[in-house]
């Protein structure tokens, strides 16, 4: 099978499946290939990419390892140079930002909705990632 994009000869575009090329010509020749748009059936195939398929999945082995190597290294630092506030992070961050604590470096675990609402406030937070297994 192979996809076609189209154009009538008013300019509308649009895209078709064919057996293969004969069959595109024999259908437009018969005038049985017709427009969505104006239901015109003099059309002709447009320049298009052709779709290749890779054998390669994209992220090369060597990558994904140096990607999990700099987040390891990341969570590292983070649990080497802050500190672990665990559930209490939100409410810490609060007191910390509006000056009611002393300000440091903290880490620790809060849900999505209250992540959202201390950016909201204007209080900067980020995920530290999980660090993901090897197979990943």
């Amino acid at each position: 099978m192979i996809r076609y994009a189209l154009t009538c000869e008013a300019g509308h575009a649009f895209e078709s499946w064919f057996r293969d090329s004969a069959a595109f010509e024999k259908q437009a020749k018969a005038g049985l290939i017709e427009c969505p748009v104006c239901g015109s059936t003099r059309v002709a195939k447009q320049i298009m990419a052709p779709a290749v398929a890779l054998k390669d999945s994209g992220v090369k082995d060597d990558e994904a390892a140096k990607a999990r190597a700099l987040l390891k290294a990341l969570r590292h630092h983070v649990q080497e140079t802050a500190e672990d506030v665990g559930g209490d992070f939100a409410e810490e961050a609060r007191r910390i930002h509006y000056g009611e604590a002393d300000e440091r470096r903290i880490y620790g675990q809060t849900s999505l909705d209250e992540a959202r609402e201390l950016v909201e406030e204007g209080i900067g937070v980020l995920p530290l990632p999980d660090m993901p297994d090897a197979k990943n």
